[in-house]
């Protein structure tokens, strides 16, 4: 694989640890004395290393003694085992403190918090999982270390904060204004539309967008008020003024693609259409009938009663029923699906991943593939996975011990390394754009020196289909459900 490592004439007096590309210098460079500053560079490029070695620089030059990582629950302890480890230059780890929030309150925990609070004379490296600024006891914390430090605070995935009214951004937000140098990391800070933007770039600097929200939607988007017969309300028809807001961005972000800076091999893409098994097609074709007529009866029409109804049939293609009750079922007969998957799995060299979103099929994969190629073999990595073995197993994955990783893209989907991939398998597809993207580029980034095979399981003439196209046209699930749009998810 080609590489573009950085001009040895640019260098700057900035002792490396790990040898960055030209584009990690040049985000390096452009970013690293800047207060607020966002790195929009795509899954797989080493944003990380960027961050790591901007901590550095910044604790060198005594600006700052605290470095605060938030990430998703899923990765946020691969920032010490991997990232930092890799990166963190020598002298600075010498003189450094890791700590790293667990939402387990044990004694032993109480006192490591307490007494990294009263660490000086040097970096107080600081890791929490994103969800926990949702709670009290996260948020009070960070409070208090934030309150007592110069500090550096990174919002990693920063999409995670994209929902303005959510209790998780609020405290971001409010949290943020108490570091002295505040970043944002993503490669995908737009799935929808310019909105995504508006708590992300709040965070770095609530001057940037120098209006308030409602005048912020109302520059870049155009608004069309709609009626029905119950009530009436605003919905975004299409944008407007995006260059405009591109270039108000410039100063404060560095934003770089793949294709732009690596020299990668190419995805490989196929589908494997599933037929259903006779149980399957009944049940599935009574649901969606069933659901059609309770979504025309209903007076209000809402996105979480239409998701609910889309996961059941995507359940029911699966191989299982979970009735609203709560109460699961597996369907009788042969499960086609899963006889295909190990029908591929014997054509496929090298490691495979295979993302599920359901818990009860991730099981029924794992039981399968722990039958046939032995428990050493196969890990499953989701919501009930223990944070302390979750990176034991993309290790395993990455060192060729663990062939098979069976994980949930809304879980393992972010932040993971797993280049040892040959072959990624869509057992079922998400619906979210953004989900999708980072899933795939698990496999996809530096260091991947092989092809990668993407391949969808897709049981024809089914809601299968429809959630292919929606991602293929890189839209949002739920830009298809306002008005009657609806109708169009549920048609053969």
């Amino acid at each position: 694989m080609q590489v573009k490592f950085i001009d040895e004439k640019k260098y700057i007096k900035y002792k490396f640890k790990s040898k960055p590309y030209q584009h990690q210098y040049d985000a390096f460079l452009k970013s690293k004395d800047k207060p607020a500053y966002a790195l929009f560079m795509e899954q797989g490029t080493g944003k990380s290393k960027v961050i790591i070695d901007n901590i550095a620089y910044l604790f060198r030059k005594g600006k700052i003694d605290t470095a605060i990582i938030a990430a998703p629950k899923g990765v946020y302890r691969n920032w010490f085992a991997s990232e930092f480890k890799a990166h963190m230059p020598e002298d600075v780890v010498h003189f450094s403190q890791v700590c790293i929030w667990t939402p387990v309150e044990t004694k032993k925990n109480i006192e490591e918090l307490t007494n990294f609070l009263k660490v000086s004379n040097k970096l107080r490296f600081f890791i929490i999982n994103i969800e926990a600024l949702s709670s009290d006891k996260g948020k009070n914390y960070l409070h208090r270390l934030l309150n007592t430090s110069s500090s550096f605070f990174c919002i990693d995935e920063s999409t995670t904060v994209k929902h303005r009214t959510a209790r998780r951004t609020k405290a971001v937000l409010k949290l943020g204004r108490l570091a002295k140098y505040r970043r944002i990391l993503t490669g995908t800070p737009v799935t929808q539309g310019p909105l995504d933007l508006w708590s992300q770039i709040h965070f770095l600097d609530e001057y940037i967008f120098q209006n308030s929200f409602y005048a912020y939607r109302n520059a870049y988007c155009v608004m069309r008020k709609r009626r029905t017969s119950t009530h009436s309300f605003h919905e975004i028809v299409s944008y407007q003024r995006l260059d405009e807001l591109q270039e108000i961005l410039k100063p404060y972000s560095f934003r770089i693609t793949k294709d732009e800076c690596l020299d990668l091999p190419p995805k490989v893409r196929q589908i494997r259409e599933i037929e259903l098994n006779r149980e399957q097609k009944v049940m599935y074709h009574t649901l969606r009938k069933r659901a059609i007529l309770e979504l025309e009866r209903s007076k209000l029409v809402t996105a979480p009663l239409i998701i609910t109804r889309i996961l059941r049939l995507q359940q029911i293609l699966c191989g299982f029923i979970k009735y609203d009750d709560g109460k699961e079922e597996v369907i009788k007969g042969t499960n086609p699906r899963l006889e295909e998957l190990l029908n591929v799995l014997e054509e496929t060299q090298g490691g495979v991943i295979i993302w599920a979103t359901f818990r009860r099929t991730i099981q029924m994969i794992y039981d399968a593939l722990a039958k046939k190629y032995g428990v050493s073999k196969v890990a499953k990595y989701y919501g009930e996975t223990e944070s302390e073995v979750r990176q034991d197993i993309v290790e395993g994955f990455q060192k060729g011990n663990i062939k098979y990783f069976i994980g949930q893209p809304r879980t393992g989907g972010y932040g993971l390394t797993l280049t040892k991939a040959k072959t990624v398998i869509y057992f079922n597809n998400t619906y979210d754009m953004e989900v999708r993207l980072q899933s795939e580029d698990r496999a996809h980034r530096i260091g991947q020196t092989d092809k990668v095979t993407y391949i969808d399981f897709v049981a024809p003439k089914t809601i299968d289909e429809k959630i292919i196209k929606t991602l293929s046209n890189k839209k949002k699930l739920a830009d298809q459900i306002t008005g009657d749009k609806w109708k169009e998810l549920f048609s053969i």
